[in-house]
């Protein structure tokens, strides 16, 4: 048997040896043409059930309460059906769940608060030190004295409208007497009139230029407008784009 550098040591086949091969999937000549009729197929037992049409069943559905065998009746549980047939028993150190509401005794209920409880039970005052040193008393909140800064009664005081100021209009407004009894002239009538136009199959071309905008002429703006912008080193380059 051949080494692998001996193999690897042999040169690569020429595959253009034979440039006028033709290929495998020429023909040579013709096929011949078929004079009988054409191929018979045979179907297979799986393909010929295939190809039949589903059946469907018409009859009324079965009703879900069904009848009880004599030996279903009559049959009787293993010892591993009744031990798989029992609850399961809580884990160890389980505690059913605290109610919500739970009843309250009769002593809680008729139970009479100390005067400690009463004293713990009242909210906390907070109380200020009036003056500085060891003479200073103490003074409720309420007692403190508190004057705002000119500034805060400046923006406390409410913004008034202005003397020109004039509310939302109402939506219904009565209408005058000279508006009711208004004659449209022939003018605002021609002028209301939508404008007459043939229809495309009557033969009018939308793209028709009139002849006034055909001998229309720029005004010295428009025209001013149309030059392309100056470039500030458009004077450093000849017409051709280069540096002179």
């Amino acid at each position: 048997m051949a080494t692998r550098v001996q193999m690897l040591s042999q040169p690569k086949p020429n595959r253009l040896r034979y440039p006028d091969r033709r290929s495998v999937y020429w023909l040579d000549q013709l096929p011949p043409e078929k004079t009988g009729s054409t191929t018979k197929t045979e179907l297979t037992p799986r393909w010929s059930e295939l190809c039949r049409s589903k059946k469907f069943y018409t009859q009324v559905t079965i009703s879900p309460v069904w009848e009880v065998s004599e030996g279903a009746l009559k049959a009787v549980p293993s010892n591993r059906l009744c031990r798989l047939a029992q609850p399961r028993n809580p884990a160890v150190g389980w505690q059913q769940d605290h109610l919500l509401l739970a009843p309250l005794s009769r002593g809680t209920q008729t139970a009479v608060a100390t005067s400690r409880i009463c004293q713990l039970a009242q909210p906390k005052r907070r109380v200020l030190l009036e003056g500085s040193g060891p003479k200073s008393k103490p003074v409720p909140m309420t007692h403190i004295p508190c004057k705002a800064s000119a500034h805060i009664e400046l923006l406390a005081t409410p913004k008034f409208d202005h003397p020109k100021f004039e509310g939302e209009r109402s939506v219904c407004w009565p209408v005058s007497r000279a508006a009711r009894n208004y004659v449209a002239s022939p003018r605002l009538h021609e002028l209301s009139s939508p404008k007459e136009r043939k229809a495309l199959f009557e033969g009018y071309n939308p793209y028709i230029v009139s002849r006034a905008a055909r001998s229309a002429s720029p005004s010295p703006r428009i025209q001013q407008l149309c030059l392309p912008l100056p470039r500030k080193c458009s004077s450093n380059y000849d017409g051709l784009g280069q540096i002179p």
